[in-house]
């Protein structure tokens, strides 16, 4: 097992797990720490705030199955929930027998919250950044939501440009941080936005998690929001995360994409509460 008080380097690998192999890095020294990519993001997509908490920490992230490195046995897999999650218990039983702090933005907080639901004793705590958990809004946000989808689909009909999915969750790629500077879309990049539309989203849509079980590891969970994203889906979504756990909602800067434009700010927020 490696030595995380001494690991400065970084290091990519490969994990055999059951149908793929699972893509994996680690890069830093000291505790180790998940942080967990959303949407098409793989383990390059939390390099923003990795590189500010190397210095404390041995970040560990990885391309979920389907998405760049991780390369499916059978190209046609459309990957349930229940094997995302096998694949992160799988990961860390390879990488440590410690519980770890662990990070997770949308897509990512869903499969974290499955873990901590499953197999508490791997996370020491989860922060949970607007996971799109809809099983936790009232009729009125679900209301609110189908009538915003269908004004975007309108929209579309009639040839107008909207991403339907940004405007929905709150992504605001125009506010952000000094120096941070996005380059054009990457052919790995649509093909991993295309896996996740078609496959990853119509597999977490027919997932439920046990709230059961969540308000039982309550202590091991932090909702998150981003400072302008609490009112679209996946912000609210984390609002009522944390009324329905009984636990304090963390905001984080920026929108439901933070993390990508605001990585100083964002890593800065994420160790606060990680000492905290």
């Amino acid at each position: 097992m490696p030595n995380y008080a001494t690991m400065t380097s970084m290091t990519d690998d490969i994990l055999r797990v059951p149908g793929a192999d699972l893509f994996y890095r680690t890069r830093g020294s000291g505790p180790l720490l998940l942080l967990v990519q959303g949407g098409g993001g793989d383990a390059d997509g939390t390099d923003p705030i990795a590189v500010h908490l190397e210095a404390r920490h041995t970040v560990l992230t990885y391309d979920r199955r389907g998405l760049s490195r991780s390369v499916l046995d059978d190209p046609d897999e459309v990957p349930s929930m229940d094997t995302h999650v096998d694949d992160m218990h799988r990961l860390l039983v390879f990488l440590t027998t410690e519980p770890v702090p662990m990070f997770g933005t949308s897509f990512g907080a869903f499969v974290g919250l499955e873990l901590v639901s499953r197999h508490p004793a791997q996370v020491a705590v989860l922060v949970a950044h607007e996971p799109p958990l809809r099983q936790v809004l009232s009729e009125a946000d679900l209301a609110r939501f189908r009538a915003l989808q269908t004004k975007m689909s309108e929209a579309a009909q009639r040839g107008e440009s909207t991403d339907a999915f940004a405007v929905e969750n709150g992504m605001d790629f125009d506010d952000r941080e000094p120096g941070v500077e996005f380059g054009p879309s990457t052919e790995q990049g649509v093909a991993n936005d295309l896996f996740f539309r078609t496959r990853d989203i119509p597999s977490l849509n027919r997932h439920q998690l046990d709230l059961g079980k969540l308000t039982a590891q309550h202590e091991r969970i932090v909702p998150a929001v981003g400072a302008t994203s609490s009112q679209a889906y996946a912000g609210r979504c984390a609002v009522e995360l944390a009324v329905c756990l009984g636990v304090e909602l963390v905001e984080f800067p920026g929108s439901h994409v933070g993390l990508s434009t605001h990585p100083r700010a964002f890593a800065a927020k994420l160790e606060q509460v990680l000492t905290g």
